[in-house]
């Protein structure tokens, strides 16, 4: 893990900062880094306009005053609002070293860009009255918006809005290591374009991590179909839903697709389809994985056809019906690896069958329901979070809206039981799945159909090839 990648709760977040106090930095110096390094964003965005920094009580405020200087001393027009004094030893040092003047909250403040340092990432409740009034006010008259650390209203860990009606910002310059709330929907929808500045904080042991691109090998020079991976993807009541897996999983890597269906389907005719039985199917001992689950069905044949899915010896994906039908009895024999790839309402089935609480955020939840299944869990929606048995966590950047369409979940179980075939272990899968699907709707930019979301998938794996990697073509 890049120390740059990590997500800290508040509680590590705070004990990263006092391991650098401690190996022999001050909270003043560490003020300055943090800062400085964000007025230089700051700077970029102003472009010589006018900037005004709303300042808190905390050390966000004194952050906002260390950024104000910084404009400053390199010519800008700047300005900074006090919402109150300050109340920390490193921010009052901090406004002492600036050399504005300072406003207070019943200033007409205006410019072109708000800098809001109101409270960080320790807030835990609700803003008053007065000061959610004061942030809506200076945010309604300015053209820009930039928060440092964390929009203030939000809770770091969770991503809950304390209040409601916080404005929306156009950058969020996150301080020292990314916070959950960066990432976790309703507080992600308000941060805009993120940015990062390091303080010097080490590599936490356990942290969750940021979805970075990943580094995909193209195949060897003496791959053939069955080397490169093979993936039966298991047909149900809605044949339609699984071809449309199928056909996206040929797209992400794996080498040879089957279909299995209970008829010939009017599938494409580079995608093979057998009619066979399931069992018989799958006792090819040249498989890979099977995913199964899109257009499955809920009824008896459904509950069949995913026990001799989930009886065989290899990885298995599960998705959409599958998840409703999964149980604890349904896995207690099983050893290899399985996925699972719920939205909101079936990880709340899942949670129900496996017996967790579904208390905590959504991280958490993930994490809980990962441990007790033992299978790793994809909660995927606006905000997804893959979580493994393990406790190893990752957080996806928000992804396009135009994602919100039908089909382009069952494009991400083929994307992601394609990249299990390809021989990727069950969490890398998931990762590079996740990643591989919104990139590949990046790339289809507005209003999109899931066929189409598919096709742009091999676009999205040329992305990840790595420069070695192309030597083997």
């Amino acid at each position: 893990m890049t120390h740059t990648d990590q997500i800290l709760t508040v509680a590590q977040m705070r004990a990263a900062e006092r391991a650098l106090i401690d190996a022999g930095a001050s909270v003043d110096s560490l003020m300055q880094i943090a800062g400085r390094g964000a007025a230089d964003w700051v700077w970029r965005i102003a472009a010589h306009r006018k900037v005004t920094v709303l300042c808190g009580p905390g050390n966000n405020g004194g952050d906002g005053y260390v950024i104000a200087e910084t404009i400053r001393e390199r010519g800008g027009a700047v300005s900074v609002v006090a919402a109150a004094e300050p109340k920390t030893d490193a921010a009052r040092s901090a406004r002492a070293l600036y050399g504005g003047e300072v406003s207070t909250p019943q200033a007409d403040a205006n410019g072109d860009v708000l800098v809001d340092c109101l409270f960080g990432s320790g807030l835990t409740r609700p803003l008053s009255d007065k000061h959610l009034a004061l942030l809506q006010r200076m945010a309604s008259s300015h053209r820009h918006r930039v928060a440092i650390d964390l929009p203030s209203g939000v809770q770091s860990d969770s991503g809950m809005q304390l209040n409601d009606g916080l404005p929306h910002f156009d950058l969020t310059i996150s301080l020292g290591a990314w916070k959950f709330a960066h990432f976790l929907m309703p507080s992600a929808a308000i941060t805009g374009t993120l940015r990062l500045v390091p303080i010097g904080v080490a590599a936490v042991d356990g942290a969750a991590r940021t979805l970075s691109a990943p580094r995909i090998a193209a195949p060897l020079a003496d791959a053939h179909k069955y080397r490169r991976g093979l993936l039966a993807v298991v047909a149900g009541h809605m044949p339609g839903a699984a071809m449309l897996a199928a056909t996206a999983a040929q797209g992400a890597g794996a080498g040879y697709v089957k279909l299995f269906a209970d008829h010939k389907c009017n599938a494409a005719a580079d995608l093979v389809v057998e009619t066979g039985p399931l069992s018989e199917v799958l006792a090819d001992n040249r498989n890979n994985a099977v995913l199964v689950g899109p257009g499955l069905g809920r009824d008896g044949r459904a509950r069949e056809r995913l026990a001799v899915a989930l009886a065989d010896s290899v990885a298995v994906v599960t998705d959409a019906d599958a998840l409703v039908l999964l149980s604890p009895r349904a896995l207690a024999e099983r050893s290899a690896p399985t996925i699972a790839t719920p939205h909101e309402g079936e990880l709340i089935a899942l949670e129900r069958s496996f017996e967790c609480d579904g208390v905590g955020s959504r991280p958490e939840r993930a994490l809980a329901l990962a441990r007790t299944s033992g299978m790793v869990i994809v909660a995927k929606g606006p905000d997804t979070v893959i979580a493994a048995p393990d406790g190893a966590l990752v957080c996806a950047p928000r992804a396009t809206s135009w994602l919100s369409t039908a089909g382009t979940g069952d494009v991400l179980a083929g994307v992601i039981a394609s990249r299990v075939a390809a021989g990727a272990t069950a969490f890398e899968a998931a990762c590079e799945g996740v990643w591989l699907h919104g990139q590949a709707a990046r790339l289809c930019g507005p209003a999109f159909t899931a066929g189409q979301l598919a096709a742009k998938l091999p676009q999205a794996l040329a992305e990840c090839l790595s420069t070695s990697s192309l030597d083997h073509r």
